[in-house]
């Protein structure tokens, strides 16, 4: 057992300001992120020791959610109790998401600004930008002929099925293929740390979360109503969440562009806005709620849709902290999380095909500057912002050019 992974020490306020500042610093997508952490708290503040969150940071690749969101807030919580568990959240997401929807309101009052030459470049950035994630996650998702074959799987499925209803079937196929038909080496696994979390609230809360996945889309359908809808359809897109937060864009586009909340072009500025600024991906959701259709927009449908993508992530992470030890030796249960991870790889690329690149890649032009975006992401090591920046300048360039 940790002491500083299990006694209540700090304020809330304290780690409030500490994340702030890593939110506000933290570029690089959640990788980066769970390095940003281990320099802040094993090496600098030894808030928690190497082996404690090399534990915490399998659990939470595990579970389904944002991976460096759901470590900061364990951390948060092991260091403050709950209020630090919200104070970490806050600060290393705020920043992010209150930039996002301060640049929803530049797409509004600016109507004429989504089809500029910069915005143009961001839609094709993210177009690099996916290309990274699919690339990244299929090396390690996808190591052996296996899971590539569910990944192409996937990818069929969603195709076919360009809906939530084909992603869910391909999280739920390759997660039933998965534990049938895949064997995993056997992994190391050092003791656990432990939280201060009872098993039954755990259980509680996890129950709780089940029982969420069920009633909201019925609530949603016997309500009738657009908001409802809209907040299922984001709180499932946080429940359904694995292998990177990239993953979410494809649950957030088939939530939002079909029923006409938000436009595919605004989308996909605001995804490639996502990428230049710090903090996690899950920011999008601000995004989205502000510059959406329907009686939730602006700073209220910014807000409320954050807090709804969280929420699933959260609820798991407090479910699975006490049941941690039981659950990582269950083999099932790897090999479970590893066919889904390899779906979702396929999800990923499908919505590369589209809406990604259908909607951004009209011109050799356009397939030349995401190739350099690609290029210099995967190659050379540029920073994401930067190649963002660089997007944006070519994206302007090339609309004199026209």
């Amino acid at each position: 057992m940790s002491v500083s992974a299990t006694t209540v020490h700090d304020n809330a306020w304290h780690v409030f300001l500490v994340f702030l500042r890593l939110g506000l610093t933290s570029f690089g997508g959640p990788i980066a992120h769970l390095g940003y952490f281990r320099t802040e708290f094993v090496e600098r503040r030894c808030w928690i020791d190497d082996r404690g969150y090399s534990d915490l940071v399998a659990l939470c690749q595990l579970l389904p959610g944002p991976t460096s969101s759901q470590v900061g807030m364990a951390l948060g919580l092991g260091r403050a109790g709950w209020p630090g568990m919200l104070a970490a959240w806050a600060g290393f997401t705020l920043p992010s998401a209150i930039a996002l929807i301060l640049f929803a309101f530049g797409i509004i009052q600016h109507q004429g600004l989504v089809e500029s030459g910069w915005v143009h470049g961001l839609k094709v950035v993210a177009v690099a930008i996916v290309a990274q994630a699919v690339w990244n996650m299929a090396k390690s998702l996808c190591p052996d002929q296996p899971r590539a074959v569910l990944a192409i799987l996937g990818a069929l499925l969603t195709l076919l099925l360009p809906t939530v209803t084909g992603q869910i079937a391909a999280i739920v196929v390759g997660g039933l293929l998965g534990r049938w038909r895949l064997t995993l080496s056997q992994q190391v696994i050092s003791q656990a740390h432990v939280y201060p979390v009872s098993r039954k609230l755990g259980i509680v809360v996890l129950l709780l979360f089940a029982v969420s996945l069920v009633v909201m889309p019925l609530w949603a359908a016997v309500g009738g109503s657009s908001s409802w809808a809209l907040l299922q359809g984001v709180y499932y897109s946080g429940a359904l969440v694995f292998g990177g937060g990239h993953v979410v864009l494809p649950l957030l586009q088939a939530t939002v562009i079909p029923s006409g909340t938000v436009s595919n072009a605004d989308f996909l500025a605001g995804y490639g806005a996502v990428q230049a600024v710090p903090g996690p991906l899950f920011a999008f959701a601000a995004y989205l709620g502000a510059v959406a259709q329907g009686p939730l927009h602006g700073w209220l449908g910014g807000f409320v849709l954050l807090g709804v993508i969280f929420l699933p992530a959260c609820l798991v992470l407090i479910g699975a902290l006490p049941l941690w030890e039981s659950l990582r030796h269950r083999q099932g249960i790897q090999t479970t999380i590893a066919g889904i991870n390899a779906s979702v790889v396929g999800i990923l690329l499908s919505a590369l095909y589209d809406p990604v690149w259908t909607s951004s890649i009209h011109s050799t032009a356009d397939f030349g500057l995401a190739l350099t975006a690609f290029g210099l992401l995967v190659y050379g090591r540029v920073p994401p912002a930067l190649v963002v920046l660089i997007a944006a300048l070519g994206g302007w360039v090339m609309s004199f050019a026209i």
